[in-house]
């Protein structure tokens, strides 16, 4: 009896789908529904739509600790809690202990993860944005980077696709810069919201629309399982709704539905196994995450989608002899052009008037406005641009905070709403620059004891360039719409924190300076496609995860006709 043999026949699948956040989720939706017996691997733990949410219907006094980290919290968390984002008593549990999945830094970076299935599909801004002819001709234009192997018309007929899928409410614009989808109803902008839309349109013909983003504003066709959005505004807690789009809520269920899913938690991938005789990965090395145990598993297909990061370092991590620099590293890009977006620089000020006016509900939105600098006649002395996210509101009663009045005083202060304030924040793009990488560092491990990533990634000259502009217009454009007290801001910490991170196994025409072509396929590996962040040629300044979807369901549209053709 060959044991040998029958384990491999045991674990053999049609296709491995490496990671289960929005590019995972989406590559087990079309490899399944297409036919494939598919195996999903996930490193971190099973989380099941809608029971594993535990904090997601708790109200602020349920939470320990008024919801403030506790001190061991921050110890297991402290490379997070630097960035002042995560660490919250109703989020905590999505996103990774830094004790046991450490790494290290030539120069700082803000590496936010969630070890589970879903990923970051269940904690992201859902903020869900097309990117138009200019941004994926850019590259070609000004010369930064390498040339874009596809344009937008290829592209759009699969955002149109994933649109249609994951629920994208907006509202059409007919604006070039920022092509229009297909949408579900749009949230609406408050009262000091339209004025600043009229007043920007008046006075610098901008684009001032409400934001774009993954949220079932009515029923989702072909989805029935899934809620709507009810506008409560928890959603990093998860949502039991499935009023946004998640792994959890869509994509997996989707997979599920076909019956040709294996899903598997708790596996860590941490090699490709390369044949090198027939030029083709015939599988992976995965890790039990709780045993320790090694497993092989085995397919005629793979698609990395583990994060810009995880797939990379599965690439780098898997040498051999025709691979000594790294799985599909014969560029010698693999690891390198690391993008995010910059951003954490705006403006905001104080609202006159509209004490009339109120709002009902917790938008999970604000409003956007996509960029205008750079295009037509616009020349500035950097390239590229930058879009505003922001919003208007009324102060609340922890406003009352400062005052020093008590008993009936007090209660009526803090029963009325307080002015209204307005502000943006710019989100920059970030130019590939292969000095920006990520190498494998051998002198430190993680629990699993694997080696950890280190980074030496910076902002460069162009990204401190234009955020001057972003301070100021921003400050300008609130200023006349005859707001009051209007301050700039401009922390840029360190890259990372935009939670957008791109470019490590870039797509390109031309092998030598790439690592994979037009569809996610590794250039000398034609069975392993990878359609995270990892294929960004540029960044745009768009956020990029709608992107990923379209990307991810045509690779798989490609994956399957090539395996019906025998090419793979």
């Amino acid at each position: 009896m060959n044991l040998n043999g029958d384990a491999e026949k045991k674990n053999t699948y049609d296709a491995i789908v490496v990671g289960t956040g929005i590019s995972g989720g989406w590559a087990a939706k079309e490899l399944t529904e297409k036919g494939l017996n598919t195996l999903v691997l996930e490193r971190g733990r099973d989380v099941k739509h809608p029971t594993d949410y535990p904090t997601t219907n708790k109200h602020p006094w349920e939470l320990p600790n008024a919801g403030r980290p506790t001190q061991e919290d921050l110890k297991k968390q402290g490379v997070q809690n630097r960035t002042g984002y995560t660490i919250r008593q109703d989020t905590k549990h999505w996103f990774v202990n830094d004790l046991e999945h450490p790494y290290t830094e030539t120069k700082r970076f803000d590496w936010m993860r969630g070890y589970h299935v879903g990923g970051r599909s269940l904690m992201w801004g859902r903020q869900s944005y097309r990117w138009s002819p200019m941004d994926f001709e850019s590259n070609a234009r000004d010369g930064h980077g390498v040339d874009w192997p596809v344009r937008y018309e290829e592209i759009a007929p699969w955002y149109d696709y994933v649109e249609t899928f994951a629920g994208i409410s907006g509202q059409a614009e007919n604006y070039p810069y920022l092509p229009d989808g297909k949408f579900l109803p749009a949230m609406e902008l408050n009262c000091v919201e339209v004025e600043l839309k009229n007043s920007i349109k008046e006075k610098f013909d901008r684009l001032l629309t409400i934001g774009r983003v993954a949220h079932a504003t009515a029923p989702v066709p072909n989805t029935p399982w899934r809620g709507t959005c009810q506008f409560r505004n928890l959603c990093m807690r998860g949502c039991p709704f499935g009023g946004y789009f998640s792994s959890n809520a869509c994509t997996i269920p989707a997979a599920e539905c076909t019956k040709n899913m294996t899903l598997r938690p708790n596996s860590v991938v941490y090699e490709l196994i390369y044949d090198d005789k027939n030029n083709r990965a015939t599988g992976v090395k995965v890790l039990d995450a709780e045993t320790g145990e090694q497993q092989e598993f085995y397919s005629k297909i793979i698609f990395l989608c583990a994060s810009t990061f995880g797939s990379t370092y599965i690439m780098m991590n898997s040498i051999s002899s025709r691979f000594p620099n790294g799985f599909g590293n014969d560029s010698g890009e693999l690891g390198h052009n690391i993008m995010d977006h910059h951003f954490l620089v705006g403006a905001s000020g104080n609202v006159d008037g509209f004490e009339d006016k109120y709002y009902f509900g917790h938008r999970p939105n604000g409003f956007y406005i996509p960029r205008y600098r750079n295009v037509g006649k616009d020349k500035r002395d950097y390239v590229r641009g930058f879009g505003y996210q922001g919003g208007a509101g009324r102060q609340g009663w922890s406003r009352a905070v400062t005052e020093l009045s008590i008993g009936a005083g007090l209660k009526d202060f803090v029963s009325k709403p307080g002015g209204w304030t307005v502000g943006m924040t710019g989100f920059g793009e970030f130019l590939p620059n292969h000095e920006n990488k990520m190498t494998i560092n051998k002198n430190k491990k993680d629990k699993h004891g694997l080696y950890v990533i280190d980074f030496d990634v910076e902002f460069k000259e162009n990204e401190y360039k234009m955020r001057k502009d972003m301070a100021s217009d921003a400050a300008e454009m609130i200023e006349a719409m005859g707001a009051k007290n209007v301050n700039t801001w401009d922390n840029p910490s360190g890259p990372g924190l935009g939670i957008h991170e791109m470019g490590t196994a870039r797509m390109g025409k031309d092998p030598n300076t790439s690592v994979l072509n037009k569809y996610n396929q590794v250039h000398a590996c034609k069975n392993v496609f990878v359609t995270d962040g990892s294929f960004m040629a540029s960044s745009a300044c768009q956020n990029p995860s709608l992107t990923y979807m379209a990307f991810t369901a045509r690779a798989v549209d490609h994956a399957v006709n090539e395996l019906k053709k025998q090419n793979l």
